[in-house]
């Protein structure tokens, strides 16, 4: 039964996606400091990008079972202090092959707190709200992409890396506790039985999707991990220019995603992916007119409109078709989302390694062809996952 949300509730929730969605993005926003400061080439300094991204396409269905019967206050609060001391940790680092496993632990909580953050803002508010809800809690990705990953590269550019990830350990201990006064005790989504798991990996349609959201971040990947070392070597960025730009990338990420999160239950969630696909594919397409970082800036502007957007409403998708299944649902989007992300940085990163760069923009624009094509295929199905779920 659906509990009436404390005020707070969902802005707590959202707060802890900024938090996780900055320290996400913290790598590609400092990786040239990264790079430099370990001594290894942006290549190689790029894989803690892929290596962080596997972990979290494993981690997010096998954490979403072995999590199942806690108390949702409790597991999110935990998750975030988790992040804080993963984060801490990290910026004592003294190598690169240091560096690696603690990044790979800590991102344990993302795989964590984002699916199961959407999962509870459902139970939160009643059925019609439900894709309204998971949007705006998924906001937080967008405000971490305009605030969270431009301050974290000017942190990064100017004080060091270190420094960086130590602000986003100090985020992570505040927004433990946003969550831990704010949620209300005893939100327990029922545990999914082998026979509820069976039916979400065996539905073509939720599985569909999930497979459309793999490939919409293989497609961004190949070129968004290494959009701070592209920009320096071919346009002459600085610091502060690449954290303008990807204030300006962030930006445009928020308006999408409220404008997604205000029209998404009118419209209907699968019309939403559709759209915010094809703008981040006209961007990728784009790409090679951008000579200038005043072209690039506008070539951007599609890309920051669809990016987040198309997650949120990805999760929104997953939640209407099938809401008792979406604590497994919504915990494979997720690992769908770094399954893409794992793939187009290893993707991006050979590319770069073997001096074809100039490919990077045209592999990661055909992924979001298949993406849309994939969608599409789903939309015109005549066979409802709500067919096969429980309502």
């Amino acid at each position: 039964m659906t509990r009436p949300a404390p005020r707070g509730a969902l802005w707590a929730l959202l707060a802890g996606n900024f938090v996780i969605g900055t320290g996400v993005m913290v790598v590609p926003g400092t990786l040239n400091e990264i790079s430099t400061s370990l001594a290894v080439n942006v290549a190689t300094a790029g894989q803690l990008i892929t290596a962080a991204a596997a972990v979290m396409c494993i981690g997010a269905p096998l954490l979403a079972a072995a999590v199942a019967g806690w108390d949702r206050r409790q597991l999110l609060a935990l998750t975030l202090l988790w992040y804080a001391a993963g984060h801490a940790l990290s910026a004592l680092m003294p190598s690169f092959a240091a560096l690696l496993p603690v990044r790979m632990l800590t991102v344990i909580a993302p795989a964590i707190f984002t699916p199961q953050a959407a999962a509870c803002a459902g139970m939160l508010v009643p059925p019609e709200q439900r894709g309204r809800a998971v949007t705006f809690v998924f906001l937080g990705w967008s405000m971490a992409s305009v605030l969270g990953l431009p301050i974290g590269a000017l942190i990064g550019g100017h004080l060091g890396w270190r420094m960086a990830f130590l602000a986003i350990a100090a985020l992570s201990v505040v927004s433990a506790a946003s969550v831990w006064l704010t949620l209300p005790q005893g939100i327990r989504p029922a545990a999914l039985t082998a026979a509820a798991w069976s039916r979400v990996l065996r539905s073509p349609v939720l599985m569909g999707i999930v497979s459309v959201t793999a490939l919409q971040g293989a497609g961004q990947f190949v070129l968004f991990s290494y959009f701070g070392p592209i920009l320096k070597q071919g346009f002459g960025a600085d610091a502060t220019t690449l954290s303008v730009m990807w204030a300006l990338f962030g930006a445009c990420g928020l308006v999408g995603n409220m404008v997604v999160s205000r029209f998404i239950d009118r419209i209907g969630a699968g019309r939403m992916v559709l759209v915010t696909t094809m703008l981040i594919a006209l961007s990728l397409l784009l790409w090679p007119m951008a000579s200038t970082l005043a072209w690039l800036a506008v070539v951007l502007v599609p890309w920051g409109l669809g990016c987040f957007a198309t997650n949120s409403a990805q999760q929104a998708r997953l939640v209407g078709l099938a809401p008792t299944l979406a604590p497994g649902s919504v915990a494979l989007n997720s690992s769908g989302i770094y399954t893409g992300q794992a793939v187009g940085a290893a993707l991006g990163g050979w590319l770069l390694a073997n001096d074809a760069a100039a490919w990077m923009n045209w592999v990661g624009f055909a992924l979001m062809l298949v993406a849309i094509a994939l969608s599409t295929a789903i939309d015109r199905s005549h066979r409802p996952a709500t067919n096969r779920a429980p309502a």
